[in-house]
């Protein structure tokens, strides 16, 4: 018996698989079950593969791996997508009444359980319930108590009335039946309850969170996958706090909406995509040299231009870090996992006003969509602190005025950081403009105040280098000579890998970087290290580049761009084989 299972449905986008998948997610998570999900989908509304995977343990899971034990296919294509992932004595649940799956061929090893999903979903009160069926099914073969999807069921349908709640545990129930009466098969399943209390969330819905406990009174934004959950997310919650969410026309609108909001003293942000982001780069200009601090995340997904909508890829680095004309201070983050997209987002805000300066959070797909559970002090509010800077008040803005009592908004300051005056602040009264100005605002050509502004607004960078903790985070064996850096998204399977790679002999020391920009200095880090591997989704190793200028030292790059995410078993194998061919070389 495994340590954790692994189960998935599939079928065409259109036929409820999220709706299904999340349901499953979510008994098992309100059972005590840690949760791990993954999704795979096509930027369409009907037609086109989709697929829920869900990953689960009792001990916690952070990463996919290439093994299913139990998959619901809708489709024969289900089947083909997932042949390299079922393995000897895996399930597949299909309905074999369904005119597509008659003649579905189950292969060699595997045991198919032809369920009349369809029929038994029409018994209960509607066709529409035969994946709820498919998934009483799952639970008599996971050895799953089928109470626990109750409260699931109860939640997913309850809005729609109780008697559509019982007509779905009735199906459920259907399913299982079926599959004890049908089926005379020991499944070696049986999974273990307990009586934690998880919370299931995905990064996009960790970002909205983040921003809500942050302050983060203000969101503009424009649908766009995969981004459009942090929005989701904060409407309807961010007005209880006093806030409000802006469905803008365009990105360009949001992201001038934001920093309209922004200026007027609220904690503000918006979130897109890398098409998003091409759009909004003339505005992120404007926020950095008029000094206002505002968050702009950008959930990655497959580029250039549409690419792969609903795919995975960490392509926009180089965009984050010098995309705008001219030279443009800026803090670029990268939360690494569900979690941190939490904590990274409330650093962002306090990092944007801390130093006037706007703040790209680099989330991506493979964040966005992923459902993870957590106990719910993984989020504690109590200990999120907010810094807002140097804002003033009535009190103290005299300290900032010239002789005329005029406010200098962009003062000449030591550490790079000037003041910041909210609307209705007496005595703060005044201008900033995206042409070169003095200290007060007022546009000047003057060249020496150029170098001056331009040296303060570069200093405030310097300044948060100095004075900020940007250390990566460490994992695995810290005196191995193989280090492996990684950024973003890929902390979670690779922490894992550690395991896979401890089984097979290899010890690695792993640095997981949140930090693009200003970075972690690692250059004692690879000195020490005979091999360095730099893992990263994408096909040119952007920040395998970062690593190569800041160290002058040659990386081995481990890359993956076909859309998706890495899995903890596969990424072991490729760091394998890279360090090997490393050593290989070197003799």
């Amino acid at each position: 018996m495994p340590a954790d299972f692994n189960w998935a449905i599939g079928g065409e986008a259109g036929d409820g698989i999220d709706s299904t998948g999340k349901i499953f997610a979510q008994a098992l998570s309100r059972a005590g079950r840690h949760v791990f999900t993954s999704k795979d989908f096509a930027s369409r509304i009907r037609g086109g593969y989709t697929a829920y995977k869900v990953r689960t343990g009792v001990d916690p899971v952070q990463s996919v791996v290439d093994r299913l034990d139990v998959l619901i296919a809708l489709t024969p294509r289900t089947i083909d997508e997932n042949l390299d992932e079922l393995h000897e004595g895996s399930v597949i649940i299909y309905d074999g009444e369904r005119t597509t799956m008659q003649d579905v061929e189950i292969p060699e090893g595997m045991i198919g359980l032809n369920v009349p999903l369809k029929g038994l979903a029409e018994e209960a009160g509607g066709a529409i319930m035969r994946n709820v069926v498919a998934l009483g099914a799952a639970c008599a073969v996971a050895g799953f108590p089928i109470e626990n999807l109750d409260s699931a069921l109860q939640k997913r349908f309850g809005g729609k009335g109780q008697a559509i709640v019982d007509n779905n545990k009735q199906a459920a129930r259907k399913g299982q039946s079926y599959v004890e009466d049908e089926y005379d098969h020991d499944f070696d399943y049986s999974l273990e309850t307990t009586d934690n209390d998880y919370v299931l969330l995905n990064g996009d819905e960790a970002i909205g969170m983040g921003a809500i406990a942050a302050g983060c009174r203000f969101y503009a934004g424009y649908p766009i996958t995969p981004a459009t959950d942090v929005m989701e997310y904060l409407t309807g919650r961010i007005e209880q706090f006093g806030g409000h969410v802006v469905q803008a026309e365009d990105e360009l609108s949001a992201i001038n909406m934001a920093l309209g909001a922004a200026r007027a003293g609220t904690r503000s942000m918006t979130a897109t995509s890398g098409p998003g982001i091409d759009l909004m780069a003339e505005t992120f200009g404007l926020i950095a040299t008029s000094e206002t601090p505002l968050v702009i995340c950008d959930v990655m997904r497959s580029g250039p231009s549409t690419g792969m909508p609903t795919k995975q890829e960490q392509g926009d680095l180089n965009m984050a870090l010098f995309g705008g004309h001219g030279e443009i201070p800026r803090f670029v983050l990268a939360p690494t996992s569900v979690s941190e997209c939490f904590w990274k987002t409330v650093e962002a805000f306090n990092l944007a006003e801390k130093y006037n300066t706007p703040v790209y959070l680099l989330s991506d797909l493979a964040l966005a969509v992923t459902e993870q559970t957590f106990p719910p002090d993984a989020f504690d509010m109590d200990a999120v602190e907010i810094d807002r800077g140097k804002l003033v008040d009535d009190e103290t803005v005299e300290e900032w005025q010239n002789e005329k009592g005029q406010f200098k908004a962009h003062a000449l300051t030591d550490d790079g950081v000037s003041p910041r005056a909210a609307p209705g602040t007496a005595g703060g009264a005044h201008m900033s403009t995206g042409l070169e100005h003095d200290e007060l605002g007022r546009r000047t050509e003057d060249t020496d105040m150029r170098v001056e502004q331009v040296d303060k607004r570069n200093r405030k960078v310097e300044t948060a280098r100095a004075n900020e903790d940007w250390s990566p985070r460490e994992f695995g064996d810290s005196d191995s000579k193989n280090l492996v850096l990684s950024w973003g998204s890929n902390e979670g399977a690779m922490e894992e890998a550690i395991a896979f790679l401890r089984e097979e002999g290899v010890d690695v020391r792993f640095l997981s970087i949140p930090y693009i920009f200003p970075r972690p200095d690692l250059s004692e880090e690879v000195e020490a290290a005979d091999n360095v591997v730099v893992v990263e989704c994408n096909a040119t190793g952007q920040f395998a580049d970062l690593v190569e200028h800041d160290t002058l030292t040659r990386v081995t790059r481990v890359n993956k761009y076909n859309g998706v995410r890495f899995k903890a078993d596969e990424l072991a194998e490729e760091i394998e084989a890279a360090l090997k061919t490393d050593q290989e070389v070197e003799a």
